[in-house]
């Protein structure tokens, strides 16, 4: 079966783009939650919150047959 991305319905803060993020690699959604923030620092914040809603927009939802 091939391994698709999708926003996380059940692990998520704003729209689930890190937490879908974690799923896909298998990691702990914190860690790329962090890794985000560490990223949010040199774009002064601005690039990287246009990034993560962008990526919000672009991922889409899991459909429902593939609960």
């Amino acid at each position: 079966m091939e391994k698709k991305l999708y926003l996380s319905d059940e692990d998520k803060k704003i729209a689930g783009v890190c937490g879908g993020i974690g799923e896909y690699f298998g990691i702990d959604s914190t860690l790329v939650r962090l890794a985000w923030v560490f990223l949010l620092i040199p774009t002064a914040f601005i690039g990287g919150i246009v990034a993560y809603f962008i990526a919000a927009a672009i991922i889409p939802h899991r459909p429902p047959a593939e609960y």
